[in-house]
Parts: C-alpha cells; structure tokens; sequence
C-alpha cells in the first residue's frame, strides 16, 4: 500500500475540474503544480548563493555553497508541459547543501507552445554557458553531471548520450523516476495506473512534446533507441507505486548491459513525484539525500 504521507501529501493539491480542452488542462496543471509548492515542499532555506541567470538566453537558478564547486545542471519534471525552477527549488537547494556542488536548475522551454527538440537545445545551450563562463559564475567546468526528475530525467539522459557523442562527455547522471518508453508498454502501466499518474496522462504528454509520431524512437526521444555503451555512471530512483517504475528498471539495465556503472534504487510506498515533497514525506529528504551523496563521490576528485 501507499505510504500514509503519501496519501496525506494528495489531499495537499486538490484535483482540478475535468477539463476537455488540452490547453487548458496543462494551464490547470501548471497552476496547481505551483500553488501548492509552499506546502509540499516547505519554506526555503538560505544559501550562500541563489542567484537567477541567464545561460545564453535561457533562464536558470544557481545555488551554491561554495567558490570553485563542481556543478550539477538539474532539469525539472512536469511531463514536459508544466513545473519549474520554483517547482523543484526547495530540492535543489538541499542537494546544493548535501551535497557541496553547484546546482543550476534550467527553465527549460515547455510544450505545447515549444515541442521537441526546443528542451533539448536549451539544455545543451545551457551547458555549454557552463563550460564557457563556469569560472565567472564561481564554479569548476571541469566538473559537471546532470540531473532531472520525470520528464527531466528524460531530458538529462538524453542530453548525456549526446554530449557523449560530441566528445564532452559528462562526469554523472542522476535521474529521478524518468520517463523512457514513448509506447507506455511496461507492465507498470496495467498495474499501477490508479497511483497519480496513469497511461492516459503520459499519453497527452508525449503528444504534447513530440507531436510527430515517427520521431518517437528516435535516440534524442527514447533513451532506449540509443547505443548506451560510454553513457556517464548513473543513479536511477524509481517510486514503487509508479507506472514509470518498470521503464525505469529496464533502463537501469541496459545501462548496466552497456557496461555503465549504475546504481538503482526502488522507494518502497512511495509514487510518482514523491522526491520533491520535502515537507510532508520522509523519503523525499532522503530521496533528495541519495542524489547530494551520489554527486559528492562523483563530482569530488
């Protein structure tokens, strides 16, 4: 069964009214993901740094504690069409402070009004302000991973495998119940579909970002598409109660197969976009604790 926290975290953000219009259902989302951040996710804690930037035109928060920190780009979740900075602000600062490294979560472009591969190229534009201007932002460019969360872990892991390819290779992937399989086929999806997020919600997200079905398996869509052999060491989070449990699973795997060194843990009762609940679930802080001490033995040579 669901964790008791679980379940009183639900009653934190009522569901909208049944919405037909697509539009406006994701603009309901949106509002909602944001009016109830203060009470799912706490107040914010004071950092040395917290500093809004603009990476090449793409707006992004730096959070740091230190001068000269390795750096961690974060990309947050929200099936691509809804969350933001604000959304998963209070979680990166606990990895920025648990962790020693530079957090710069990005404000990446959102579908509908900007589909695929819009998010991609803000991240990549992204990094590369990173390695460009990394020592007057007071961080060390030599020393990068990146992170996400659902939609988010898509993107990072994604945007890993193509900084592979173009020979600046990344040092680590954290990724956060991430979304892979655009057939929504994993057996998760029959099992679990009454937990928050369902195959029918997934479904619109994917319309949504790539429209075109036959871009759907393309390596910069589907993770799993891609030859994963040189793909960064990685730690994959999934919740039990998720339908993106399974795909998940599976990615950890070939990871593994593709000889990556990965580490997947699975969080007993707990669903889909649990880890950014700092303050109302435990397993969320501890969640948030796993990816800060991933980092830290990653980023720290």
């Amino acid at each position: 069964m669901l964790h008791p926290q679980v379940t009183a975290a639900a009653a934190l953000r009522p569901r909208p009214t049944e919405l037909t219009d697509p539009a406006d259902a994701v603009r309901a989302l949106r509002e909602d993901m944001e009016a109830s951040n203060e009470a799912e996710c706490g107040p914010a804690f004071p950092l040395p740094v917290v500093v809004d930037v603009d990476a090449d035109g793409v707006p992004g928060r730096l959070y740091a504690t230190s001068f000269g920190a390795p750096i961690v780009v974060y990309l947050h979740g929200g099936g691509w069409c809804y969350g933001s900075v604000e959304t998963v602000d209070r979680f990166c600062r606990r990895v920025a402070q648990r962790s020693g490294c530079a957090v710069l979560s990005v404000e990446y472009r959102l579908a509908p009004e900007h589909v695929f591969p819009a998010p991609v190229e803000d991240v990549e534009t992204v990094l590369s302000y990173v390695r460009k201007e990394g020592a007057a932002l007071g961080v060390d460019p030599a020393r990068i991973a990146i992170a996400g969360d659902s939609a988010g872990g898509q993107l990072a892991t994604v945007v890993a495998r193509r900084q592979r390819d173009a020979a600046t290779p990344l040092d680590f992937q954290a990724l956060i119940y991430p979304v892979i399989d655009p057939t929504l086929s994993s057996e998760s999806y029959a099992e679990l579909g009454g937990y928050g997020l369902d195959r029918e919600s997934m479904r619109l997200a994917w319309e949504a970002y790539v429209p075109e079905p036959s871009l759907r398996w393309s390596p910069d869509v589907a993770p799993l598409a891609a030859d994963l052999t040189g793909m960064p060491p990685t730690l994959i989070i999934t919740a039990e109660f998720d339908v993106l449990r399974d795909e998940g699973a599976d990615y950890a795997d070939a990871l593994v197969t593709a000889g990556v060194p990965v580490v997947h843990t699975v969080y007993a009762q707990m669903n889909h976009g649990f880890a950014r609940k700092l303050a109302v679930i435990d397993a969320a802080r501890a969640a948030a604790d796993q990816v800060a001490g991933a980092l830290r033995s990653a980023l720290t040579f």
